[in-house]
């Protein structure tokens, strides 16, 4: 039951964003004068269509995922008016460019909702070691984060996904921050202290204390952990949050030792005995903010576009992260894991309520959103980055690229993203089991 409820969620989830998607292609298309010929959600024979006074067919097709909004000569060497290619190649780039810039569009509608009513993660200093070199370097508890080392860090959030993907090395650390209204930036070579680790990352906050990275070669790896499970007890000690963790850690800092940890996966408990190994771990010297605080309208209106480049800024990060090595293709969920962890989002809120539950799937969808905006501009054949691609190439070039040669192009990119989905549909079985 609780496997149906999942699926059944992430299909509206997936439905929502692919027709939110589909809808700015059909949108523009309409605006600039192209015939679509159909509309649809959903993929397979259809249930339930429509025709309109437009001879544009509406349909409800079979199988729950996916939709397609299918415009006049969009793929073949039709000029007739009203076709795609009868338009400016500047038009048909604003149709191709339209899916995904609704789908930013809807995250930040969803963040609007989402920080409206849970506020956001405003990154400003909580605590200072007057020890560390942040503090003679002057930064002070309460002073307003903007950056951090470079990147953009007006959420906690967004220092510690700098961090997760450029971990401290010992190499100066550069801070721009807001103190009374005027903006300062230090830099300071930060401290190096040798700590027992166990090789795990998790966000420090009031939800699960989910493992977000794993370090090869670490105890944990050793262990067989994995990203995605949960932290639920250490040494005895039941762990419900993050921060609990995080406190219990700091408490009680690990040793020479072994260490009894019982991790959730699947919603199967598994014990894991690790011991910590000793690493020389640079030290940032101040805490930052992460937890949730109401704002003005305008402050929501700020912090939700902040939101989406938050998390557009993310799926970039953990792209290069996989081009470089820095993860495996292991550690990527498809839609298997996708629908997991919605079950898993749904399983660990439903008992706070009805408006938590929604709220936290929310969160998840802006996160969704943002991520298949992203992927659909990257310049891959079939997906519409690869479409602008070839407008641009038509563009510099002056040359019309011929549609038979179009359409090889983005086969061969169709049988490509088809032999990826597999890849990541199996490996997430296999993560599963």
């Amino acid at each position: 039951m609780q496997t149906f409820i999942s699926i059944v969620i992430a299909l509206i989830i997936f439905g929502i964003l692919v027709l939110i998607h589909e809808f700015g292609h059909f949108i523009v298309a309409k605006k600039n004068g192209v015939i679509v010929n159909e509309f649809s959600i959903g993929m397979g024979p259809r249930i339930f269509s429509h025709v309109a006074k437009s001879k544009t067919r509406y349909s409800i097709k079979l199988l729950p995922i996916g939709g397609s909004c299918a415009m006049l000569g969009e793929d073949e060497d039709n000029e007739e008016e009203g076709s795609l290619n009868s338009k400016s190649i500047w038009a048909r780039m604003a149709i191709v460019f339209a899916g995904p810039l609704f789908n930013f569009l809807l995250a930040f509608f969803l963040a609007l909702i989402v920080i409206g009513l849970k506020g956001a993660d405003v990154s400003y200093v909580t605590q200072v070691d007057k020890n560390s070199a942040a503090y003679e370097a002057g930064l002070r508890e309460g002073d307003r984060i903007v950056k951090y080392n470079g990147a953009f860090a007006n959420i906690g959030r967004e220092i510690y996904l700098e961090e997760y993907v450029n971990p401290l090395n010992g190499e100066n650390i550069s801070v721009t921050y807001i103190r009374d209204g005027e903006k300062n930036t230090i830099q300071y070579r930060p401290d190096t202290d040798k700590k027992y680790l166990v090789g795990m990352i998790y966000s420090p906050t009031d939800e699960e204390a989910e493992i977000s990275q794993v370090t090869r070669g670490s105890a944990m790896s050793e262990a067989g952990v994995a990203v995605g499970d949960i932290v639920t007890e250490i040494n005895g000690t039941k762990i419900t949050t993050g921060k609990q963790l995080s406190d219990y850690i700091e408490a009680n800092p690990f040793s020479e030792k072994e260490i009894h940890i019982t991790i959730k996966r699947n919603n199967n408990l598994i014990p894991v005995t690790v011991t910590p190994q000793m690493q020389e771990v640079a030290q940032r010297g101040f805490l930052y903010n992460l937890a949730r605080t109401k704002q003005s309208v305008a402050g929501t209106l700020k912090y939700s576009l902040i939101e989406v480049r938050y998390e557009i800024t993310a799926v970039l990060k953990s792209l290069k992260m996989l081009v470089t090595g820095q993860v495996s293709a292991n550690e990527i969920s498809g839609p298997v894991g996708i629908v997991d962890i919605i079950g898993d989002t749904y399983t660990s809120t439903k008992s706070e309520g009805a408006a938590i539950t929604i709220l936290t799937l929310m969160n998840l969808a802006i996160m969704l959103s943002a991520n298949l905006g992203v992927m659909n501009l990257l310049p891959i054949p079939a997906l519409d980055g690869g479409r602008i691609f070839l407008y641009l190439v038509q563009i510099v070039t002056r040359r019309k690229i011929p549609k038979d040669k179009e359409g090889m192009i983005h086969f061969v990119g169709f049988i490509i993203m088809m032999a990826l989905m597999l890849f990541l549909v199996f490996n997430d079985i296999r993560k599963l089991l």
